[in-house]
């Protein structure tokens, strides 16, 4: 059965560290969903939050494969249900005099603040999960959406455990 799985991944932070790791879900002919990278609370590891759909079995193979990887330090699959996963989006909306309350009025249902106000349009910045910001989206696209640009999936474990506690 195909699902959605999001890896936290740890690795040390150096050259050509996400290529490597980017490269062995193409070689398996798995498209990434959603891949963000940043810093730890460690110096020098960084964490990879990769989003993909694939078979349960084919991707236990990708992450034996991700462990042999002598960058890759750990890798976890983070459940739903234990896990709080959020993303940004940024959108420029058209709105002119006339409708820009209507747009801010729907910005503000969805907790969304409006970073840029133009002539023209409204740049809006949201977070939270999928459903939400394309909820958002939809309830926008009839005004006019000029530009997305939406980060990458990031997702920590509930509670007080930490992935990187192992160090």
């Amino acid at each position: 059965m195909r699902s959605s799985h999001t890896l936290s991944v740890l690795v040390e932070d150096k050259p050509g560290v996400l290529a490597r790791v980017a490269s062995l879900f193409s070689r398996r002919g798995f498209n990434i969903e959603s891949l963000a990278v940043g810093p730890t609370e460690i110096k020098g590891v960084s964490r990879m939050t990769i989003v993909v759909v694939v078979e349960d079995q084919p991707l236990e193979q990708v992450t034996k494969q991700l462990n042999k990887l002598i960058n890759v330090l750990k890798i976890v699959e983070q459940d739903p249900v234990a896990s709080v996963a959020r993303e940004l989006v940024l959108i420029k909306v058209r709105a002119d005099a006339a409708v820009r309350g209507q747009v801010v009025e729907v910005a503000q249902l969805f907790r969304a603040n409006v970073v840029d106000v133009a002539p023209e349009s409204l740049t809006i910045e949201a977070t939270g999960t999928q459903d939400k910001l394309e909820a958002l989206l939809k309830l926008l696209e009839p005004y006019g959406i000029r530009e997305i640009v939406q980060s990458g999936i990031v997702a920590l474990g509930r509670g007080p455990k930490s992935i990187t506690a192992t160090r």
